[in-house]
């Protein structure tokens, strides 16, 4: 290998060349390269942030997803008990009904049995005088007769 102004003027024309790579062209890469890293970390900060979010939001999502359960839980409790009172209500208002009737029955049954006594007292009274006309075989004044059905009729 010789030396010689050829290998001189090649080896200053890279290193001119050099120079204005490094001095020029260099910057407009690193720049391009830096803006490129600068972009690729923001996307995976937001990416970072994106998940974050997205497990916040799942994480809430999952709560108020318990408390309308629970509320929805309460609710049907609520509407079970009240169909429970609304039903024992019912039998209450029914019981009561029925005891109604049944003593309205049995005071029209104690009238009806009050007012059969009487009319059996009267035809009692009324076969006893006229048994006791044929035994006296006379007529009794009806002051007498009057006074004598009291008598029969309390003694009934």
């Amino acid at each position: 290998m010789d030396f010689n102004l050829t290998l001189i003027g090649q080896s200053m024309a890279f290193f001119v060349f050099w120079w204005f790579c490094q001095a020029k062209v260099w910057p407009l890469f690193a720049n391009i390269l830096d803006e490129r890293k600068k972009k690729i970390a923001d996307g995976l900060e937001a990416a970072a942030r994106g998940e974050k979010d997205l497990e916040l939001a799942q994480a809430k999502v999952s709560e108020q997803l318990k408390e309308v359960k629970a509320q929805a839980a309460t609710i049907v409790d609520q509407a079970n008990k009240r169909a429970t009172q609304i039903v024992d209500e019912a039998k209450d208002q029914a019981r009561e009904e029925g005891q109604r009737i049944i003593a309205g029955a049995n005071a029209e049954i104690e009238q009806e049995m009050n007012r059969a006594k009487e009319a059996l007292r009267e035809q009692v009274s009324a076969i006893a005088i006229a048994g006791a006309e044929k035994i006296l075989e006379s007529t009794v004044d009806q002051a007498s007769n009057e006074e004598m059905l009291s008598k029969l009729a309390s003694e009934l």
